[in-house]
């Protein structure tokens, strides 16, 4: 990214956000304007990819509802994301998880563990 760029979003990026990586289960808080009310909704699942850097960071996180795979892009440093919240660390071989998309039920939530991180936490 340019350097002018830079140092004008600089002010905009946000510096209280949890270490999260790709594969970690998560429950991303976001606000809702409907109206003249605002609340704030949950989106949990888990992280299958993360794109970009800077102002223009995106993650994506996906989840199982009603038998039905839903995912949603969420920009990392977004006004409307409140806080993101980790449920579980998993470590995984890829950077991104997008064979996730092709499994049906408990097998769409599982995630590939690398053997060798299991190997020495034993």
């Amino acid at each position: 990214m340019k350097p002018i760029i830079e140092e004008l979003t600089k002010a905009q990026l946000k510096t209280d956000l949890p270490a999260f990586k790709v594969g970690d289960g998560v429950r991303v808080h976001t606000k809702v304007r409907e109206g003249d009310k605002e609340r704030v909704q949950v989106f949990a699942g888990i992280v299958i990819s993360r794109k970009g850097h800077g102002i223009q960071e995106t993650f994506t996180v996906r989840r199982i509802s009603y038998g039905e795979g839903v995912e949603k892009v969420f920009p990392v440093n977004s006004p409307n994301v409140e806080k993101v919240e980790i449920d579980r660390v998993s470590q995984v071989m890829r950077a991104r998880l997008y064979y996730l998309r092709d499994r049906i039920g408990k097998k769409a939530v599982q995630v590939k563990v690398e053997r060798r991180a299991m190997a020495t936490a034993s």
